[in-house]
C-alpha cells in the first residue's frame, strides 16, 4: 500500500503540476474569503476527472469525449482572457480584476475554476485510465485518497506562493497584462494540444 500511495502521488504530480501557475494567479488576485472557491473548484474538477477515468477503467462506461471535444473547453479561459483584456481598463478602479470572473453566467468563481480544470484534463484521462486498470479495488481506494490529499497540497503550495510579497507585488503591478495573457494563452494551448483547431478546420472544409 505504501508503494501504491507513493505511485499515486507521483501520478498526480505529473498531471497536476500544470495547474500551479493558474492557481497562483487566482490566489494572488482574489478578494478575502474567496479562497474557498478555488479549493472547491479544484476539488470538484479533479473528482469529475477521477470518477470518469475510473468508470472507463472498470468497464462501467466506455465513452470519453474525443480529445478535440475536450479541447473546446479551452474556449472558456480564452473567453475570460479576452473579457478581462477588453473590460479590465474600464474596471481597473475595482482593485480586483478577477471580479470579472464573478459576473455573467459563471457567477461563482468555483464554477470557473472547475471548468478550467476540466479543460486541462485530456492528459489526465490518458494517464488515469491505464493507471486505474493496473490496480485492485483496495489500491484504487488508496490512490483516490492520495489524489484528494495531493489536491489540497497543490492548493496550499499555490496559496503560499501567491502570498509571497515578491510574487503578489509583481502580479499586482502587471495584472492588467499578466491575467489576460495567461488565460488567452491557456485557452489557445488547450485547443491546440487537443487538436481542436484541426478538427474544426476539417469540419468546415
Amino acid at each position: 500500500m505504501i508503494v501504491t500511495a507513493f505511485t499515486a502521488a507521483a501520478v498526480y504530480v505529473a498531471t497536476g503540476i500544470d495547474y500551479l501557475v493558474i492557481l497562483i494567479l487566482l490566489f494572488s488576485q482574489i478578494k478575502q474569503g474567496q479562497e474557498k472557491h478555488i479549493w472547491i473548484g479544484q476539488y470538484v474538477g479533479t473528482i469529475i476527472i477521477i470518477g470518469a477515468s475510473l468508470l472507463v477503467a472498470l468497464g462501467v462506461a466506455n465513452f470519453i469525449p474525443q480529445q478535440w471535444m475536450i479541447g473546446l473547453l479551452g474556449l472558456l479561459p480564452l473567453y475570460l482572457g479576452i473579457k478581462i483584456w477588453v473590460k479590465g481598463e474600464e474596471d481597473e478602479d475595482e482593485g480586483n480584476i478577477l471580479s470579472l470572473f464573478s459576473s455573467g453566467r459563471f457567477n461563482q468563481l468555483f464554477i470557473t475554476v472547475t471548468f478550467i480544470v476540466l479543460a486541462s484534463s485530456a492528459d489526465d484521462f490518458s494517464i488515469y485510465i491505464p493507471y486505474f486498470t493496473t490496480l485492485n479495488m483496495m489500491e484504487i481506494i488508496v490512490a483516490i485518497i492520495v489524489f484528494l490529499i495531493m489536491v489540497g497540497v497543490l492548493c496550499l503550495i499555490s496559496y503560499r506562493l501567491a502570498s509571497l510579497d515578491f510574487v503578489s507585488d509583481k502580479i499586482e503591478k502587471y495584472k492588467r497584462w499578466i491575467v489576460p495573457i495567461v488565460f488567452i494563452g491557456l485557452g489557445i494551448y488547450i485547443m491546440f494540444e487537443n487538436g481542436t483547431f484541426n478538427a474544426l478546420i476539417s469540419l468546415i472544409s
